[in-house]
């Protein structure tokens, strides 16, 4: 087992709910970025999901978009996203997961990309727009430096497709909950618990984990009781804008209750 699945495998053997949190990298700075992290960490978040800021943010709600675009304004480098994994992971035991667009990888260079997030002490990546038939550079790398790699799976996915991107994942699979971009909603979509049903009816067994409009500690509760985890990230980011540190250590300490 990776160090995530471990995460979730504890959890559920206690029982216990399991909150996946998103924090975009840099936001508004790179010191500033790192504390909030730490303190998501510390705090009741069982995996961090680390965000890369990227001047095209397909998938990202307004929230994000705005949080990634100040970071980038502030002179956020990609290669700074090592800095920040190494300063957390130096600091909690949580496990680090990156999330980025599968472009500044490839303008990275794959494999070096790999070997940078290994040695920062990051977990694996989560690529939102990385199609299994086109990661065959990643699962290679990923392999040879046991790094995780989730892959997406949405409402619109066959249950063919599932399958494939199943057995290629490690760490969990992601699974959306709607065919709409990240923020807070009031109801999350019926949809998810569709393809959480067909990640389970996979030949391969994956933990699971549903991202996208997750905002309350009811829906946490709720989403874990279909799944194995919930994804939290555009109110972690408006917490942090409108009320700072102290916003962000409360709002997490209510969605890990």
């Amino acid at each position: 087992m990776s160090k995530v699945e471990e995460v979730f495998a504890r959890n559920k053997a206690d029982g216990q709910d399991t909150l996946v949190g998103y924090f975009p990298a840099g936001f508004p700075n790179v010191e500033e970025s790192i504390e909030a992290c730490v303190a998501m960490c510390e705090n009741g978040v069982d995996v961090l999901e680390l965000g890369v800021p990227y001047s095209d943010p397909v998938m990202d709600g307004l929230v994000i978009q705005q949080a990634t675009e100040v970071a980038l304004e502030n002179g956020f480098k990609l290669g700074q996203i090592f800095d920040i994994v190494e300063a957390i992971s130096s600091r909690v035991s949580t496990p680090v997961l990156v999330m980025t667009y599968w472009n500044p990888v490839m303008q990275y260079g794959v494999r070096r990309f790999a070997e940078d997030l290994k040695e920062a002490g990051g977990e694996g990546l989560i690529t939102p727009d990385l199609i299994v038939d086109e990661a065959g550079e990643w699962l290679k790398a990923s392999d040879d430096l046991e790094l995780d790699r989730v892959f997406l799976a949405t409402p619109t996915s066959t249950q063919e497709r599932v399958d494939a991107l199943v057995a290629a994942s490690r760490g969990f699979v992601y699974t959306v909950s709607t065919m709409g971009i990240t923020g807070a909603r009031a109801d999350l979509d019926a949809k998810a618990r569709s393809v959480v049903e067909k990640v389970r009816n996979s030949p391969v067994e994956r933990f699971t984990a549903v991202g996208i409009g997750i905002s309350t500690s009811e829906q946490v509760s709720e989403v874990n009781d279909y799944a194995d985890g919930a994804i939290v990230g555009s109110v972690f980011v408006n917490a942090y804008k409108s009320a700072g540190l102290e916003g962000l250590i409360a709002l997490t300490k209510s969605l890990s209750k």
